[in-house]
This record gives structure tokens, sequence and C-alpha cells, in this order.
């Protein structure tokens, strides 16, 4: 018999809200709250995106949550076992289960931080050297001004601000136009250099809209690494290995990509590919922590780079700063660099970045504090 507290309730809120880093457009995330008998809380958040994703989460959530109360939630990896069992049928290879197991897992593991006092970093380890208590910062950016001076400016204005660099995603919502035309993104990425600094790191991520042919990504990149590019991200489809392999016999620059796959399954796959550096991982779809960790020992026995997708809320901003932290195998910590309802004002202390670094969270759980108003006020 468990000394802990029992799960006693599980929540599930759907929000909408307009993310001024892409165009003021409308985006949805899934939020799970799991109450303890002791009156513990966590929280969780799952990436769903999309209206109909995150009904179809919702739902699933809802249907597990009988199947959740009740347990002990510091025995968390084994419910996250147990769920995977559950979702056997409708979850092979990812889809909706991975949200809906995502959410509940980063809960679990936010509850169970809180009831024994540990910070996630605590909980799942520290790097092989030195404990780690910060990460360089990158701004992780979309562009969608017409007038790309604009976007010069306000990029080289990031790394003023402390920022390492950049990574900007082309084909975005808006008038900027960036990743249609050879030229003009060439041209752009040089002012970039120029105004932003020598020393100043420039990622650009082809974005979905996009179609290019292998010669249109090798004109690109070419030109780009004139320029000091650090890493081209998903520059064709994550399943088209052929072309990444064709690639990486034409550039020296590091590559990037996978942040679509799904569980460890996927990330096998791709990583035995062997035509990727920098391996991209959203704890908010990767079936949460406890799957972000499997993925984590597979980028680490491969010697690729990890990389958190963290562009959601801070509750998934929490969780992938403990996960990047946890490994030598990260270069970076991106960041939304404007202010937004999902980041600064979900959370009592918004993450932020102070002279480049951001700080990894040592409260119990996650490290934040969830006000629940900000999501009340943006249910779905």
């Amino acid at each position: 018999m468990s000394n802990h507290p029992m799960i006693k309730k599980v929540s599930v809120y759907p929000v909408k809200y307009p993310e001024p880093n892409d165009f003021n457009s409308t985006r949805y995330l899934t939020f799970v709250k799991i109450e303890a008998t002791d009156g513990n809380v966590g929280w969780g958040e799952a990436i769903t995106q999309f209206p109909g994703s995150t009904k179809g989460t919702v739902a699933i959530i809802e249907d597990l949550a009988d199947f959740i109360v009740g347990k002990d939630p510091v025995h968390n990896v084994g419910i996250w076992k147990d769920i995977r069992r559950q979702t056997w049928w409708y979850s092979y290879r990812g889809g909706l289960a991975h949200f809906a197991l995502s959410a509940i897992d980063i809960a679990l593991w936010d509850l169970r931080g809180k009831i024994t006092g540990q910070s996630l970093i605590e909980m799942i380890g520290k790097r092989d050297c030195a404990p780690v208590t910060e990460l360089p910062a990158l701004a992780s950016t979309h562009v969608f001004q017409a007038d790309l001076d604009k976007e010069v400016e306000r990029h080289a204005k990031y790394v003023k601000e402390g920022y390492l660099g950049f990574k900007i995603g082309m084909g975005k919502k808006g008038d900027a136009r960036i990743g249609y035309e050879i030229e003009r993104d060439v041209n752009f990425v040089r002012d970039l250099r120029a105004a932003a600094g020598p020393k100043a790191w420039i990622m650009m991520d082809r974005g979905q809209a996009l179609n290019w042919t292998f010669d249109e990504v090798i004109q690109r990149v070419n030109a780009w690494e004139e320029s000091g590019l650090k890493w081209v991200e998903e520059p064709f489809e994550p399943w088209e290995f052929e072309q990444f392999r064709r690639l990486r016999t034409h550039c020296k620059t590091l590559i990037a990509g996978s942040e679509r796959e799904w569980d460890y399954r996927g990330y096998t796959e791709t990583l035995g590919s062997g035509t990727l550096d920098v391996i991209g991982c959203d704890v908010g779809r990767v079936e949460g922590i406890t799957g972000a960790l499997q993925i984590i020992k597979l980028v680490e026995a491969h010697g690729a780079w990890f990389n958190s997708h963290a562009w959601s809320s801070a509750i998934n901003t929490a969780a992938s700063i403990a996960l990047s932290a946890s490994t030598p195998r990260c270069l970076v910590q991106e960041l939304k660099p404007d202010p937004n309802p999902m980041q600064h004002d979900l959370v009592k202390e918004p993450f932020g970045q102070v002279n480049g670094k951001i700080a990894v969270p040592n409260k119990p759980g996650l490290g934040v504090e969830v006000i629940e108003k900000t999501i009340e006020k943006y249910l779905f």
C-alpha cells in the first residue's frame, strides 16, 4: 500500500489564442490538470495546434481520466506504460493518443515533483559534466513583414538584447514571403549577417508550406553558408532520407529535422538513416517527458544534437529546458522572443533570457505556477 497521495481528478482545458510570434495567427493547445488527494496539482500540455486535433485529444484524455484516477502519481512512469497499453489500437506510430499521453505525462511529472519536493531536473538527472543551471538562449521566430529591412532590424535587435542568435521559420503567414525566391532569400540572410554581427547564430527552417527541389535547396544552402549559416532545418520532408543524404555531400552546415516524429520508433528510423545532425523534439507530442527521455538516449547514442521544439506554452518550455539541461548533446534552448499569452500571461514568473542565457527551473515539479484565469480566458 502506497503512502503517497492518490490521483483524485483529471481535468482537460483546450485553448485557442493569438500568437504574436506567428502574425497573430490563432493557435490551439490542450492543457491537463491532475489533482492529488493532498491538494497538490500537476499541469501538462499537448501542442495540438489545430481545432480538430484539439477536440480529438480532449476526447481521448476525458476517456482516460477514469483509468488514471486512484493511481499513485509518484509511479508516473508505470502510468505512462499503462496508458500506452490502453491506447494500443489508436496510438501505433503516432496520432492523437500521443498528444493525450504527452499532456498527461507532463502533468504527472509536475505532480510527482511537487509531492516529493524535487524539481524536474533533479528527477531526470543532469549532464555528465558540471551541473547545468542555465542554457544559451536562441530567438525562434517567423518573418511576416513585407519590408525585409524591418525584419533584419528586428532580428538584429534580438541579438543586441542578448540572444545567441535566431532561427527563422520560412513560408509562414504574413507578407514577408521568405522561402519563395532564391535570390531574395540569399540577400535576406546576407543582410541578417551584416546587421547581427559575425558571432550571431543564424538558422533557417523551411516550413511545411514550401516545396523546394533538390537544386533549389543546394542553391540556398550553399549561398547561406557564405553568410555563416549554423544549420538548415527540414529542407525536405522528414521521410525523404535520400534527399538529405545527397544534401550532406554538398554542404558543411548542420542539418536539422525530426520535430514531426511521434515516438521512439520514428526517431530510431530517422537517426538510423544517418541523415541529420540536429534532432528536433517536442515534449508536447512525443509522449511527454518520459517519451522525450527515450529519444534523448537515442540522440546521445548516435552522437547527434538534441533540440527541443518549445514553440507553445510556458508549461512546454519548463519541461523542455530541463530536458535540454539533462544531456550534454544540447547546443541551445529556443525561445519565442516576443511577449505572448501562453508564455507571459500563463505563469507567474515567465521565462526570459538574461545575458543570452535561460535559467533551468529549480522549484518542485516543472517549477512554474500556472495562472488558471488565463486558461479560462482562452478556453476553446
